[in-house]
């Protein structure tokens, strides 16, 4: 068949396509060259592998693009999408070349019409990932202890899987007294190890030695790997001493005497001479405790105790004995002595007091949980058992929650007031015998809750203040007790208002809300207010707050502030002038006139005498005045001499202190029996009469006085019996209450504690004051008739004088010129009522 000239040619030109394609193929082997490191993740970017070959995206999938390999060709992949060569799998490179120093994946790239080959050389370049590797984990070398020192020992090294760097290795070896190490390079890949003996072994002092090697890659960071060397020091001796038994089984009773034999061991030895000479010993490696409890004669092995043996510090013990002979190197065997020890019923029980509800409220309800006790005992069996018990009569109770387990309850009432805390014993007793106990003290403080009122030691106070007193001035000081504690105890005064006439009590007095200190606030004058009575209130701080009351009478005394008046002529002065006729006829005795004066004051203060002044010129004066009625009579009978026209001045005088005086001028004229003024016999008679009635009134309170005076002895006799049974009673139960004597400046005054009689006072409520008065009397008068007159004054200074407030009970009192006394009984916490003096702010 003949071929046309069209068909030749195509022929021909497929033909050099060929050619062109082989040498094309020829020319590219090898043409492309990538590099990857080992280990690289799933899709690492390697290389543009159809870019770099001058392929188009378009026509990688239409011209069958694909990728072959010798060695592993899933490794590597291309993406048809974007022509990139990638990692597929995980690439060993010691697993791919060992260790090659080069390692490369060799791929061949096909692509269809036209059929193309392409060669791509991939290095795998190596990383640091695997650690040098010695060929045992341990390596035991034994040694005997006679070597020479500077022997050597050749070591293996290291190997690492890795090339180049990361394939270079350096040693250490751990520091040791005996043995160092000794490296010796050959050439770049190649060492020699050898283990060089520094100190002469004693298999003795040290048996083994524990060396530890260390192998480091050059990699960075580098990789290690160790070898354990075990160095065994060999014994000389070869034949050790033998026990008939391994283990020996003993039982102790705990706390055995010191010295108490255990057991006795017994070893044999093979060798002959000294290399069979046995000496005993504990093993180095047993316990201290071993070594404190237990103690072995190195000649006989006798094993006995050392010190005091506890059941409940240690249950048994494991004894190591060795055996060791006399030999060159000597040798040893070994064997154990297990000791049990027996308990004995030696520890007392143990109780523990926690959670401590502490304190507890007086008003807490029964059950309430104090405090949770557990009790144990060390010993074991019925030696351990132990049982709890309480203090007798106490408001507590023990409840059983489990085994060795209790709690405190509250089994009754509490009151604070009563008991304010409980000293709880609990008592644990043990089951042996004999049996021991133990007993552990719980503090149960009561806690307060206001349940208690203040309450006054009294319920009424008597205080008696000086009238005149400054502003502000301390007058009494109440104080209240409450049983309570803390704020509850804690105690604020008030007053009860109420009205005092016209005005608020608290325009007189005011009371310090802590202290309760009663303060005057404004001068008190007794001629406007005798008695003051008012309440004062105390509450405490509890919540609700409770309280009471305390009543105050107040007695304002008197003091010497009103001078003497007299009347009918003034308040004193030079217009207090009186003018008197008398005939020079008179006799001794003639009564010339009769001044009288009064005082506002009360008692001493308002008691007044009467006194004329000399003469002047020291001329004889032939009147005289009577020292407490006020007359003026002569002393003589009147002669010719006398001057006629007597000028007499007249000193009314008080008794309080300071004495506050009036004074008053009698003008008597001296008349010849014709001037003077007849007198008729009416006159003379009723004159008489008067006479004679004074004189009957004299007698009469001569025999008042006398009556009075017997009534106030038997009085205070009876009173004398009376208080002395009361102290010798008050002796036998308790000190009694004490009597304060103060001083005052109206007399003495005595306010009886036993309350018989009640009297009443202007204002407020009744009073109990039992009251009497006896003054001092200045030197009598020398003639009958001013005694008389003395007389009379003394009946009115002792009984009209001093009858304060209505007063029916009387109590003896005494005054003297020096001294002045106020008697009052009844103490205010710890403190009597006492008048209030001017500077007692």
């Amino acid at each position: 068949m003949v071929s046309s000239p069209r068909r030749d040619q195509g022929v021909k030109e497929r033909l050099l396509l060929s050619l062109l394609f082989l040498a094309a193929w020829q020319a590219g082997s090898g043409q492309l060259h990538y590099s990857v490191p080992e280990e690289a993740k799933h899709g690492t970017f390697v290389g543009r592998i159809a870019q770099d070959l001058g392929l188009e995206l378009a026509e990688l999938v239409p011209r069958l693009f694909r990728v072959a390999s010798k060695e592993r060709g899933d490794l590597l992949e291309v993406n048809l999408q974007n022509g990139i060569l990638f990692v597929n799998s995980r690439i060993d490179r010691e697993e791919l070349c060992g260790r090659s120093a080069e390692c490369s994946i060799h791929l061949e790239v096909v692509v269809d019409r036209p059929l193309r080959v392409f060669h791509v050389e991939v290095e795998v370049m190596d990383i640091n990932d695997n650690p040098p590797v010695f060929p045992t984990a341990v390596k035991t070398i034994r040694f005997p202890e006679s070597r020479l020192l500077d022997s050597r020992f050749p070591l293996e090294g290291a190997s690492d899987a890795d090339i180049g760097v990361n394939s270079l290795l350096s040693y250490k070896l751990t520091s040791s007294e005996f043995f160092f190490l000794d490296i010796q390079t050959n050439d770049e890949q190649s060492q020699s190890l050898f283990l060089v003996q520094g100190k002469s072994l004693d298999r003795e002092d040290t048996a083994e030695i524990n060396l530890l090697l260390v192998a480091t890659d050059g990699g960075k960071p580098g990789l290690t790997g160790t070898v354990c060397i075990l160095i065994k020091v060999l014994d000389v001796n070869d034949n050790e001493p033998t026990f008939d038994r391994s283990v020996y089984k003993v039982q102790l009773s705990e706390n055995t005497t010191n010295g108490t034999l255990v057991i006795k061991v017994n070893a044999s030895d093979t060798d002959e001479g000294s290399n069979s000479e046995i000496v005993y010993s504990l093993s180095s490696d047993a316990s201290s405790n071993v070594h404190m409890k237990f103690k072995i004669n190195p000649s006989s092995g006798e094993i006995r105790t050392r010190g005091k043996l506890d059941y409940e510090e240690t249950k048994s013990y494991e004894i190591q004995v060795i055996a060791s002979d006399r030999g060159t190197p000597s040798m040893s065997g070994h064997c154990k002595i297990s000791v049990k020890l027996v308990d004995i019923n030696d520890n007392t029980p143990e109780v523990s007091i926690t959670s401590l509800s502490l304190p507890i409220q007086e008003n807490a309800p029964l059950g309430t949980v104090i405090a949770l006790i557990s009790v144990s005992d060390r010993d074991s069996g019925i030696n351990g058992q132990v049982t709890c018990t309480l203090t007798p009569h106490i408001p507590f109770k023990l409840v059983s929650t489990f085994k060795n387990y209790y709690s405190l309850v509250l089994d009754s009432t509490l009151d604070r007031e009563i008991f304010s805390d409980y000293e709880v014993v609990v008592t644990a007793r043990d089951g042996g015998s004999p049996p021991l106990s133990a007993s552990a003290t719980v503090s149960v403080e009561v806690a307060d809750v206001n349940d208690n009122a203040p309450v006054f030691a009294q319920p009424e106070y008597t205080v008696f203040v000086k009238e005149n007193n400054p502003p502000g001035s301390h007058i009494f000081t109440v104080c209240a007790r409450d049983a309570d504690a803390q704020e509850n105890a804690l105690v604020s005064y008030s007053l009860v208002e109420r009205r005092v006439g016209e005005r608020a009590l608290s325009s007189y007095v005011s009371v310090h809300a802590e202290s309760g200190k009663v303060f005057a606030l404004q001068p008190l004058d007794h001629e406007e207010l005798e008695l003051l009575q008012f309440q004062v209130s105390a509450r405490d701080s509890g919540v609700p707050s409770l309280g009471s009351n305390v009543t105050l009478q107040v007695f304002v005394l008197d003091e010497n502030d009103n001078a003497p008046v007299l009347l009918g002529l003034g308040a004193g002065g030079a217009s207090n002038v009186v003018s008197e006729l008398v005939s020079r006829s008179v006799g001794a005795g003639h009564v010339v006139t009769k001044l009288r004066a009064v005082d506002a004051d009360s008692g001493y203060n308002a008691w007044l005498s009467y006194e004329l002044q000399p003469a002047e010129g020291g001329a004889r004066n032939p009147f005289r005045v009577g020292l407490y009625t006020g007359e003026i009579s002569t002393t003589r009978a009147l002669d010719e001499e006398d001057e006629p026209h007597q000028r007499l001045l007249l000193l009314v005088k008080d008794h309080g202190e300071p004495v506050l005086t009036a004074t008053a001028t009698v003008l008597v004229s001296l008349v010849e029996n014709g001037q003077a003024p007849k007198v008729s016999s009416q006159a003379s008679a009723g004159a008489s009469r008067l006479q004679e009635a004074l004189v009957d009134v004299n007698v009469y309170l001569i025999i008042a006085i006398c009556a009075v005076s017997s009534l106030l002895v038997l009085t205070l006799v009876l009173y004398s019996a009376l208080r002395c049974s009361l102290v010798s009673s008050a002796g036998a139960s308790g000190p009694g209450k004490p009597t304060l004597v103060c001083s005052s400046a109206v007399g003495s005054w005595s306010y009886s504690q036993q309350r018989r009689q009640r009297v009443c006072s202007g204002e407020g409520a009744p009073k109990m004051d039992l009251m009497a008065f006896s003054p001092s009397l200045p030197q009598g008068p020398d003639t009958t008739e001013e005694r008389q007159q003395s007389s009379e004054s003394e009946y009115l200074g002792k009984v009209g004088l001093l009858g304060i407030f209505g007063i029916t009970n009387i109590n003896f009192l005494d005054r003297d010129n020096d001294q002045k006394v106020l008697t009052t009984v009844g103490a205010q916490c710890g403190q009597n009522a006492r008048p209030s003096q001017h500077n007692d702010q």
